[in-house]
């Protein structure tokens, strides 16, 4: 016996710019610490590898907000455009596969390949 599915839980909103700079301060606490332990001169790249970690972790506070005001603005043209479908009406009910979805156009592509390879009616001479 199957069991009913579930609708998928919303996602978790989480503040990523605070993640990114909590990061950041770890890799400068980091950074500190072995510049006053003093490493040797082998293991200096210690040191770069902390910097490296800083870098990222500023263009990450500089770049998360942007990316997610990007996604925002697609989230929004794509309501308005659902909003905008619906005030129009159905859809027209043409055989087919719906514009909204390329995977069905791509399925329904290879299905009629299929058939056309496998019906010896269909067939034609190379």
């Amino acid at each position: 016996m199957t069991r009913p599915h579930r609708p998928d839980p919303p996602p978790m909103q989480t503040n990523d710019v605070r993640i990114a700079a909590a990061g950041t301060a770890a890799w400068a606490v980091a950074l500190v610490v072995l510049l006053i332990v003093g490493l040797p001169s082998e293991d200096r790249w210690w040191l770069w590898v902390c910097v490296a970690g800083i870098a990222i972790g500023l263009f990450a506070v500089w770049y998360v907000p942007r990316l997610q005001a990007g996604r925002a603005r697609q989230e929004a043209a794509r309501a308005a455009e659902r909003e905008a479908a619906l005030r129009e009406g159905p859809p027209d009910p043409s055989p087919g596969p719906s514009p909204e979805r390329p995977e069905d156009a791509e399925t329904s592509q290879a299905a009629g390949s299929a058939e056309s390879s496998t019906d010896p009616k269909r067939r034609t001479a190379d």
